[in-house]
């Protein structure tokens, strides 16, 4: 009976240990949002956008808790489709982990206008959670959340989770020269249930090994604002790969870090 309850207290443990895992890995999607008692503002943003080739990204996941990991990978989907002016976006992220298959499913679907990405709607299902969908009205030009009662204009150029790192590979892709250390790039970026405003700061060149080799890359930190909780997000951009996201890092407040590392890329035509 001694033994039976040290391998059921040791069984226990280590199923905590995944759980908390696998909390981290739902993060994947940039940040989880907390509602906030002051709603944030933001003005219009008119950027010029020069969009990546349609493809699909396979990543590899390593989650780290207090010395425990859990392995994952992540598969995305980019693709633009139509001519201009009648151009579309589709955006599909699929993350799953060792042990439990899928958990987290994202997509973000929209058209482009001069703001470049104008999503539509931004679906997210998580592991033994119910579907959320944020909805982008343009035409009544209000944001709203399955997950709350809040809203906010659309003034033009705002983003969800999902799009807002593929729009801003297309800034940087249409204003290279301004990619240098100091200078950032700001939007307004929807999640589940609350939308605020990011900012990317370029921080510095980084040649990086990868699974593709040694790759020169933009290193750019959205950081939280001072005495936040909030996650650090590192993204490391290939110049010489359509600028395409090498490696993401998440890291929390309390040191908990996911790593998103490119193992392979694929043409969609």
């Amino acid at each position: 009976m001694i033994l039976q309850d040290k391998l059921l207290a040791s069984s226990n443990k280590t199923t905590i240990r995944i759980a908390h895992l696998c909390l981290l890995l739902l993060l994947l999607n940039i940040t989880t949002f907390m509602p906030s008692i002051a709603l944030a503002q933001h003005t219009a943003e008119t950027m010029a956008t020069n969009f990546a080739p349609s493809a699909q990204l396979h990543y590899s996941i390593k989650a780290s808790k207090h010395g425990f990991s859990l392995d994952g990978d992540a598969i995305v989907q980019w693709k633009i489709a139509g001519d201009i002016p009648n151009q579309t976006y589709l955006i599909k992220t699929e993350t799953r982990a060792a042990l439990l298959g899928k958990i987290l499913q994202a997509d973000s679907t929209g058209t482009i206008n001069a703001h470049g990405l104008a999503p539509l709607q931004f679906d997210e299902k998580r592991l033994g959670k119910p579907a959320s969908v944020t909805r982008f009205d343009h035409d009544n030009k209000r944001i709203s959340f399955s997950e709350s009662n809040v809203t906010y204009p659309i003034k033009g150029g705002e983003q969800d989770r999902t799009s807002a790192l593929w729009q801003l590979v297309s800034m940087v892709r249409a204003a290279p020269k301004k990619v240098v250390p100091g200078s950032n790039w700001v939007m307004f970026v929807a999640g589940r249930r609350d939308a605020e405003n990011w900012t990317f700061n370029i921080s510095a060149n980084e040649t990086l090994a990868t699974a593709l080799g040694q790759i020169t890359t933009v290193h750019i930190i959205k950081a939280p604002p001072p005495d936040s909780t909030d996650q650090r997000l590192d993204i490391w951009l290939a110049p010489g790969m359509e600028w395409y996201p090498v490696r993401i890092t998440f890291t929390d407040a309390d040191g908990e870090v996911i790593q998103q590392n490119l193992e392979s890329i694929t043409p969609i035509h």
